[in-house]
């Protein structure tokens, strides 16, 4: 397969933070030329200057801004200004794709709307992001959509406050709605030579991915409600198990025939008719705990783990960032480079393969 399929393709990045520089990362990473304008009287995209304590002084861009901005061509421009202005629109009139997020009416007042820029350019892409929907001007963080989409009512420990996701998943999740859009748009334009217009809500991207949750109150009236790592409808599943040599590990036991191995591999009898379906697991899933927690106490987790792995049991370590950077799957991922004459490393958004 080209590994660069995108080679002839520009993109011109009018969007800043996560959601919107993620879908142009994925288009610089297999191939396409993206030119990243940034805002030069905010002093570029605002996540230049999330740094952690940690950070050094000295570098002027936080990890944060690397983690989507890398294999871009990065142009600072003041959009209020004429001739600032029409540079970008110089560069936007020979572009594929447009990606931005601006804020309702931005992008009318400083001529960038998809009616400003198609009349250039008529075969143009314009895909853009949103928070709550066109119509809507409020501002979007997605720890704002994680509690208004229903994802931090049921994140965290039964006994906790709300907890957002450690991970601003609701604009990954918009951005790969974006992607996926933006293709079948070039898939349109390879037929009939047509762009399009492209609007991606951070909001809607949230409830399409509830998923079993939303199903289970739409459809079983069961309102979910924080559960830590458990699962509402399969248990053993999330469940953590601490082994003798106190590594934590965790299990997703989605059969009866798994169940019934992880009972062989804990020397436990098989025949209990409480556990036999996993209905009967998950109502009475203490009681399960109590059984399984015993025996992997007193297994080191080098076994336990070997043993779980030959017999097809799902079980997971629960690894620290450093332990899964140092996993050979994990090191596959990473993407190393210099930018003035710092040297970054950085997680590749490619995780598919197409031969």
């Amino acid at each position: 397969m080209d590994q660069k399929p995108f080679r002839k393709l520009k993109v011109v990045e009018l969007a800043s933070v996560l959601a919107g520089p993620s879908v142009g990362l994925f288009f610089a990473e297999l191939g396409a030329k993206v030119i990243k304008i940034e805002n030069k009287a905010a002093q570029g995209d605002v996540t230049r200057s999330w740094k952690l304590p940690s950070e050094k002084n000295k570098d002027n861009t936080s990890a944060y801004f690397y983690s989507v901005n890398s294999g871009k061509r990065h142009v600072f421009l003041d959009l209020t200004n004429l001739s600032d202005h029409k540079r970008c629109i110089k560069e936007i009139s020979t572009a594929d794709i447009v990606i931005c997020n601006y804020k309702k009416g931005d992008d009318k007042k400083l001529k960038l709307s998809y009616a400003d820029l198609k009349k250039t350019n008529p075969g143009l892409i314009y895909a853009s992001i949103n928070g709550f929907g066109e119509g809507s001007g409020r501002t979007a963080y997605d720890l704002i959509l994680q509690a208004e989409s229903g994802f931090m009512s049921i994140n965290g420990e039964s006994n906790s406050n709300a907890v957002k996701m450690p991970v601003a998943l609701v604009d990954l999740l918009a951005a790969h709605q974006l992607k996926e859009a933006i293709l079948i748009a070039l898939l349109k334009k390879q037929s009939s030579g047509k762009g399009s217009a492209i609007s991606v809500s951070l909001f809607n991207s949230a409830i399409a991915s509830l998923a079993n949750q939303a199903t289970n109150w739409l459809i079983a009236g069961h309102l979910p409600k924080p559960m830590g790592s458990l699962h509402p409808n399969i248990a053993p599943y999330g469940e953590l198990f601490t082994t003798r040599d106190k590594h934590l590990v965790t299990f997703a036991i989605g059969s009866d025939k798994q169940f019934n191995k992880l009972m062989r591999v804990l020397d436990l009898p098989i025949d209990t008719k409480q556990f036999s379906t996993n209905q009967l697991r998950v109502k009475s899933r203490k009681k399960l705990f109590a059984l399984l927690d015993t025996p992997i106490s007193k297994l080191r987790f080098n076994k336990l783990y070997a043993a779980c792995l030959e017999n097809d049991i799902p079980i997971g370590k629960i690894r620290t960032m450093k332990e899964v950077f140092e996993l050979p799957e994990a090191k596959e991922m990473l993407r190393r480079f210099k930018d003035n004459g710092r040297s970054v490393t950085t997680v590749s958004s490619i995780a598919f393969k197409i031969v």
